[in-house]
């Protein structure tokens, strides 16, 4: 039996806070083999840098996905060219650096593939995440033990979709990307774990882990401004998958959402989104 933690998506220096005072004991309590975390949010809201995604390594995560703000940071294509652990959705178009797919090995030598793909519904246009996800299989399908697929879009309907046509080939499709943690995680008839949406490792009393206050003025005047991560006591979210190493087939998936400890302490000076 394989035990596997995601990690919803990890909003800025409260998430990456929040996760680092929590992996290690979430490792312990639940056997943790595995840990992937979306971590296209690490760097202030907004994309990821080379020592964001330090720190989510020191936590303990073993891999790291990303979404539509892959390329947000200036540093990122040096950071995708030289940290393997790190995957970008794999259907952006032919050039694009890095990678989206990825074998990695656990402390015990299995070996898990995990497919990184960006929706088109609502999204910047991307190639068909269908086609790639075909296209990915055929690559690692063969060498993993378990396959895990992070779907990073924002339409039910499409991760829905993608859930269904990926059953039974893969061990779990876990949703990203909207930051609110959906409550239909299930095993789907061929053997598939899946979930909408994991949520969101962040601020629980936010918009999306934004400063409520300031999207709330976006909506009430309808003018730009600029928007910054909240501050406060923040939670961990995710979905733990107990995979089958015979049949690839999730056995069970269950939704965490872990508050931070000591949260009185929390809101510590320069936690703004204005940096990182």
């Amino acid at each position: 039996m394989l035990r596997v933690l995601f990690v919803g998506d990890v909003m800025g220096r409260p998430g990456r806070r929040a996760l680092g005072s929590l992996l290690g004991a979430l490792r312990v309590q639940y056997g943790l083999d595995f840990v992937v975390a979306n971590g296209e949010n690490a760097a202030g809201g907004l994309g990821i840098t080379q020592d964001t995604a330090r720190e989510l390594f020191d936590a303990g995560v073993d891999v790291i996905t990303m979404g539509n703000h892959s390329f947000a940071k200036k540093d990122a294509v040096a950071l995708y060219e030289t940290e393997p652990r790190i995957l970008r959705p794999a259907n952006y178009p032919p050039g694009v650096p890095g990678r989206g797919v990825g074998i990695f090995e656990t402390p015990r030598g299995e070996k898990i593939a995990v497919i990184n793909l960006l929706g088109r519904v609502f999204m910047d246009p991307v190639d068909c995440p269908f086609r790639a996800a075909d296209a990915a299989l055929s690559e690692v399908s063969s060498d993993a033990h378990a396959i895990i697929v992070d779907f990073h879009a924002e339409a039910t309907s499409e991760k829905q979709a993608l859930g269904w046509y990926l059953d039974g080939r893969v061990s779990a499709v876990i949703g990203t990307h909207t930051h609110v943690q959906t409550s239909d995680e299930r095993i789907l008839p061929a053997g598939s774990g899946y979930v909408t949406d994991v949520g969101m490792t962040g601020v629980l009393d936010s918009v999306l882990g934004l400063d409520r206050k300031l999207v709330i003025e976006r909506f009430l005047t309808g003018l730009p401004n600029r928007f910054s991560v909240a501050e406060g006591a923040a939670v961990v979210q995710g979905v733990l998958v107990e995979i089958d190493l015979e049949t690839r087939s999730a056995c069970s998936i269950e939704r965490l959402c872990v508050p931070e400890p000591n949260p009185l302490e929390a809101d510590l000076p320069g936690d703004s989104g204005e940096g990182v």
